[in-house]
């Protein structure tokens, strides 16, 4: 998909996702809640089970002991297969705004997996795991998978513009449970794939995938960021509403990592 020069600047970005979720429309399944609010939410697709077939066939993904997946609608049967696969999936709630998740498929009956898959099953079967619980379980994750709203073929991403990915990679960066050599991926309908030469921000975390139903595309110059979080460049109210946020500004401050006026 073709887009104008000058796309990473922030009205580009919105011309971008303007441009893609026009032609997402005609393939994506509406939300219960948000319907086809494309910037409200990830939406799942026609051919997305096929896309994350090719992640799950992956001899790297199925031997993970723990991987992130987003909460987003395009991942849940993902989610479901990674279980299956008798991997533990840590997620995060819409938005983060309840923090963490573990599905650890060892304690969660098999009956249960498609249920522990979705939202609101997540936190019936899951657990809530703090940063610290994190770091105590040493739950080292090799793939980091994500939906998006749009992507290029270096793993620039536009999401639907809040950052939550890159948040949460720079929560688990922060506390060392991902690194330079953690896979990261996004799962996305072809039409959300873009031509064009993209720059990411110093904050912005690129994929090393790009999975769609028809192709699995490689992204070898991607490199993560290493700055964690930019306290300065938060939304407004995201360390109000973030619990895990507020968790790790405590945890700087405590061990003198950060100083905020």
């Amino acid at each position: 998909m073709a887009i104008p020069d000058g796309a990473s600047s922030p009205s580009h970005k919105d011309v971008v996702r303007a441009k893609v979720w026009q032609e997402l429309r005609k393939v994506a399944y509406p939300d219960s809640r948000f319907h086809y609010d494309f910037s409200s939410f990830i939406a799942d697709f026609v051919g997305s089970e096929a896309a994350a077939d090719k992640l799950l066939a992956m001899p790297s993904y199925r031997g993970s002991s723990t991987v992130f997946i987003t909460p987003d609608n395009c991942l849940e049967y993902l989610r479901e297969q990674t279980l299956k696969a008798g991997v533990r999936v840590l997620m995060t709630t819409y938005g983060i705004r309840r923090g963490f998740w573990l599905l650890d498929p060892a304690a969660i009956d098999p009956a249960l997996y498609q249920y522990a898959a979705t939202l609101d099953g997540l936190e019936k079967v899951g657990r809530p795991v703090s940063l610290a619980e994190i770091t105590e379980l040493d739950l080292r994750i090799s793939f980091m998978v994500t939906g998006t709203g749009a992507i290029n073929h270096g793993g620039v991403r536009f999401g639907k513009g809040h950052g939550f990915f890159d948040l949460e990679w720079a929560m688990l960066y922060t506390l060392e449970v991902v690194s330079q050599n953690t896979m990261t991926a996004a799962v996305v309908h072809d039409c959300q794939v873009l031509d064009e030469e993209l720059h990411p921000e110093t904050y912005d975390t690129v994929c090393n995938l790009i999975i769609t139903p028809s192709r699995v595309l490689r992204a070898e110059a991607a490199v993560q960021p290493t700055c964690g979080i930019l306290w300065d460049r938060l939304e407004d109210g995201m360390l109000e509403d973030i619990p895990p946020l507020q968790e790790l500004l405590a945890m700087e401050k405590a061990v003198g990592m950060l100083v905020r006026d």
